[in-house]
């Protein structure tokens, strides 16, 4: 045994069983919290500006800390905005995504994963091929589509798509199902379940983690998207809060009401905090089995 290891551990002997820290680590670790600070400041401005009137808000130097709570925000969002109608329409535009990709994609991956068929491979190296073609290639055809169709001012183009699949979701959830024991398919086989009771019974229950996941990724999707939204809704009645909070700044007659805009963008987030907390157990699950497979 060489002389530095075992001066290495009679230094973690006495310092009660833990290695003592070098000079070099806690240099990075205070380099870590400054960086960290920096990523988390726009966030905290953001809840400041939140709770600031609007005069407080134009002040300057700013105050991280508003010097009085301006409650009323809640209310002056709700009455001089549809800020609840731009809720409900994002809350079902999104619920709609979720549920079309998670039954969609994984039907398909269950069909790529279990059945051996000739020209799998090439049409599943077809199918992740799209995942090249950028949006911009496909957004005037799928308007002309959806014009023809009578779709336009309403959600439907901006949900039905989510029932056809995603190339990346069918891949992720592939390789999910491509480890699953085929035995079990054998046994329900043998005990009279149907291809499709296999897909619903077996394949589903036990691929929790990467469904969560996709979820989340769909949720996001839907919640967050502009471009869609902005494409094909019209009417006031129809708008998303994407679009209702760029309106609310992009007006060029009046002052831009900073804290009401913040105020949104906070109430934004917390559908999406609240998803997360929920499957952030199954979406850690998901990326160690995927590590560890």
């Amino acid at each position: 045994m060489s002389t530095a290891t075992v001066t290495q551990k009679r230094s973690i002997r006495q310092t009660g069983g833990r290695r003592k820290t070098t000079p070099f680590e806690w240099l990075v670790f205070l380099l870590l919290i400054v960086i960290a600070v920096i990523m988390i400041f726009p966030t905290l401005n953001m809840f400041s500006t939140a709770f600031k009137s609007q005069a407080e808000v134009l002040k300057f130097p700013p105050r991280l800390i508003p010097e009085q709570f301006a409650w009323g925000n809640f209310k002056n969002l709700f009455t001089q905005y549809q800020y609840g109608l731009w809720y409900k329409n994002s809350l079902l535009i999104a619920f709609f995504s979720v549920i079309g990709t998670v039954l969609s994609s994984s039907l398909v991956a269950f069909g790529f994963a279990r059945y051996n068929a000739r020209g799998k491979n090439v049409l599943f190296l077809f199918l992740l091929s799209t995942m090249m073609i950028p949006y911009p290639a496909l957004m005037i055809p799928q308007f002309i589509l959806f014009k023809n169709l009578g779709w336009m001012d309403s959600i439907l183009p901006i949900t039905v798509p989510a029932f056809f699949g995603s190339a990346y979701n069918i891949f992720l959830i592939r390789q999910f199902f491509a480890s699953l024991s085929g035995e079990l398919y054998d046994a329900a086989k043998i005990d009279g379940c149907s291809e499709w009771r296999q897909w619903w019974n077996i394949a589903l229950p036990l691929s929790g983690p990467v469904l969560a996941t996709v979820a989340i990724f769909a949720f996001m999707y839907g919640w967050n998207d502009l471009l869609g939204q902005v494409l094909y809704l019209n009417s006031s009645e129809h708008f998303t809060l994407t679009i209702g909070m760029t309106a609310m700044y992009s007006s060029a007659t009046r002052l831009v009401p900073w804290n009401l805009v913040m105020l949104s963008a906070v109430l934004a987030l917390v559908p999406i905090l609240v998803l997360f907390s929920v499957a952030q157990k199954y979406f850690v699950e998901s990326i160690v089995l995927t590590g560890v497979k």
